[in-house]
C-alpha cells in the first residue's frame, strides 16, 4: 500500500522540488554565462559586476574558489602574439611599458608575427602616375634602387599615408634597404592575411576631384568607376566578397563615390565623421595618424618655464558641423594675454609661423572642425606641446595599445564652452605634472612619424600592426560565412553577395 503523507510532509516535500529545481536552473543559468564569457573575446562586452559570483563559477573558470573579478576574463587585445613577448607572460603580472598601457609590439622584435601582404599590381595611374612618374618598360613600380618618387609638399602631406604604406611594401622585395618588418609583400594571394589595393585616393581626390569644363567627370571620379570595376572582378575579391582588402582613404571626402560598394573591406582612415556606422566603424577599420605638417622639435631643451605661452591655437576658426566650438572658444580666449587663439594658414609662412608657436607654448588646443579630427593633434606631438583634445567624437590611432590620457588632456565640449571652464582646467595643472607629460610625448612622437625607409615603431609599421589586430576578426567572420559551403548553398566556395551594408560587425 502506498504511503500516505500528511498536509505538512506534502508541503515539505514540495518546497524541497522547488528548491532543487531552482538550483538546477540556477547551474544552468550560470553555465550559460560562462561559455558566453568564454566564447567572447571583448573583456567589455559584458559587465562582470552584473553578475552574481558564488563560487562554483570561479572554480569552473580557474580550479579555485577565489572570488571572480574582471581580470580573469581574458583582455580583449587582437592579436595577442603580437602585444605579448610569450606565454610565460601571460601567467605572470601583465607587463607594462613606459606609456602606462600594454607592452606595445613597437617595442618587442622578438615575439611579432610577420604580417603577410598580397598587394595588386594596379596600373601606375592609381598610384605613383598621380605624381607623374612614368613606368619604365613593363613594371608599373619605380624602382626603389636608383630614385624614389617625391610626394608633393604642403597640405597634401597630411593624407600621404597612402604612399608610406606602398613604398614599404615595394622596399620589402628589394634586398639591402633597411627598412623595419612588420609587414612583407607575398606574391601568392592565398598565403596573405590581407589584400592591399594600393590607390593613392587621397592624392587623387586633392588633384583631380574637380571636373574640367572638357570633361563630364572628374579624373578622381573616374579613378574611382575603374577600380570598382577592376576589384569586384578579382578572384580575390570573389572569394571573400572583399572582406580581407585594405583600403586607403584616409582624406575624409577620399573614395566618396565607391566607399558604399567597397564596405566589406578594411578601411584605414582619419576619422569616421563622415561615414556612417554601417559603412566603417572602429571594429571593422583602422584609424591612421596624420602626418605632421609643422617642423619636428629636435633636441628639445625646453621646459615648463621656457614656453611663455599657456595655450596655443591658430588655424580655421568658422567652421561647419562640429566645428562651432571653435568659434566659440576664440571669442572667450582671445583677449587672454597669455593664450594665443589666431586664424592661420599655409600661406605666408603659415607653417613656419606655428612650428615656433607650438615649440614655445605649454599646451595646444585640437578643436573639432567640419570632421572629428584634424592634423594639428599629430603637429602638437611633434612639437612636444601637450594636447588639449576637444572633439567628443574623436578616434585615435593605437588606442587598443596606448594610453593617450599620460600625454594629452580630454575636455567635453560642453565644458569647453563653459566660461572660464577651460582655462581652469589648464591652469590646474602644475610644472611636475606638465613636465611629465611633456616626457611622455618625447617617448611616444615616433609612434607618429611617417619615413622612407621605414624604421621599427614609426608610423608605418604601427599601422601595419593595427591592421594584423584585425586579423583574428576577420578570419572568425570567413570561417563562419564557410560552415555550410560545403553544401552547395554557395557558388564555388564563395561568400554570397550582400546587396546592402547592413551591419556587418
Amino acid at each position: 500500500m502506498a504511503e500516505k503523507h500528511s498536509p505538512s510532509s506534502l508541503g515539505i516535500i514540495c518546497r524541497k522540488s522547488m528548491l532543487c529545481f531552482f538550483l538546477f536552473a540556477s547551474s544552468l543559468f550560470m553555465l550559460s554565462w560562462y561559455f558566453v564569457l568564454h566564447s567572447t573575446s571583448s573583456s567589455g562586452f559584458i559587465d562582470l559586476s552584473l553578475l552574481p559570483r558564488p563560487k562554483f563559477t570561479s572554480v569552473i573558470g580557474n580550479g579555485n574558489s577565489s572570488s571572480w573579478n574582471r581580470k580573469d576574463v581574458e583582455p580583449s587585445i587582437g592579436n595577442r602574439a603580437i602585444l605579448v613577448d610569450n606565454e610565460e607572460q601571460e601567467e605572470n603580472p601583465q607587463k607594462k611599458d613606459d606609456l602606462g598601457g600594454v607592452k606595445c609590439s613597437s617595442f618587442d622584435n622578438n615575439s611579432r608575427q610577420l604580417l603577410k601582404i598580397f598587394m595588386y599590381d594596379l596600373p601606375s595611374e592609381f598610384h605613383f602616375g598621380l605624381l607623374e612618374w612614368k613606368p619604365q618598360g613593363d613594371s608599373v613600380w619605380p624602382d626603389l634602387r636608383t630614385k624614389v618618387p617625391e610626394y608633393p609638399g604642403g597640405l597634401n602631406l597630411q593624407h600621404s599615408i597612402e604612399y608610406w604604406l606602398t613604398l614599404d611594401l615595394l622596399a620589402s622585395e628589394v634586398p639591402g634597404i633597411p627598412r623595419a618588418g612588420s609587414a612583407v609583400r607575398v606574391r601568392n594571394s592565398s598565403e596573405a592575411d590581407v589584400i592591399f589595393v594600393p590607390f593613392f585616393s587621397s592624392l587623387s581626390y586633392n588633384r583631380y576631384s574637380k571636373v574640367n569644363p572638357q570633361q563630364n567627370k572628374s579624373k578622381d571620379k573616374l579613378l574611382q568607376e575603374k577600380l570598382l570595376k577592376f576589384l569586384t572582378s578579382q578572384k580575390e575579391w570573389k572569394r571573400y566578397g572583399g572582406r580581407d582588402h585594405v583600403i586607403l582613404a584616409h582624406h575624409p571626402n577620399s573614395m566618396l563615390d565607391s566607399r558604399v560598394k567597397l564596405w566589406p573591406a578594411i578601411f584605414i582612415l582619419a576619422d569616421f565623421g563622415r561615414y556612417p556606422p554601417n559603412i566603417a566603424n572602429v571594429g571593422k577599420d583602422v584609424i591612421a595618424p596624420y602626418k605632421h605638417v609643422i617642423r619636428s622639435y629636435v633636441n628639445d631643451s625646453s621646459d615648463f618655464d621656457s614656453r611663455p605661452t599657456l595655450l596655443y591655437f591658430q588655424g580655421a576658426i568658422y567652421r561647419k558641423d562640429g566645428g562651432f566650438a571653435r568659434q566659440e572658444l576664440f571669442y572667450l580666449l582671445k583677449d587672454e594675454k597669455d593664450v594665443h587663439f589666431q586664424f592661420g594658414s599655409v600661406q605666408k609662412d603659415g607653417v613656419g609661423k606655428a612650428s615656433r608657436g607650438m615649440h614655445s607654448s605649454k599646451f595646444c588646443l585640437n578643436i573639432a572642425g567640419d570632421t572629428p579630427s584634424s592634423n594639428r593633434l599629430f603637429d602638437a606631438i611633434a612639437s612636444h606641446c601637450v594636447p588639449v583634445i576637444i572633439s567628443d567624437d574623436i578616434e585615435l590611432p593605437y588606442e587598443d595599445v596606448l594610453d593617450y590620457s599620460q600625454f594629452c588632456i580630454f575636455v567635453r565640449t560642453s565644458d569647453a564652452v563653459r566660461e572660464k571652464f577651460l582655462l581652469n582646467l589648464i591652469r590646474s595643472i602644475k610644472k611636475d605634472e606638465w613636465t611629465r607629460m611633456w616626457q611622455r610625448l618625447k617617448e611616444v612622437e615616433n609612434l607618429f612619424e611617417f619615413q622612407y625607409p621605414s624604421r621599427e615603431g614609426d608610423a608605418v609599421q604601427m599601422i601595419w600592426q593595427a591592421v594584423a589586430r584585425k586579423v583574428p576578426a576577420i578570419r572568425l567572420k570567413l570561417n563562419k560565412f564557410r560552415r555550410f559551403s560545403r553544401f552547395g548553398t554557395q557558388k564555388d566556395g564563395e561568400l554570397r553577395k550582400i546587396p546592402s551594408p547592413g551591419n556587418f560587425w
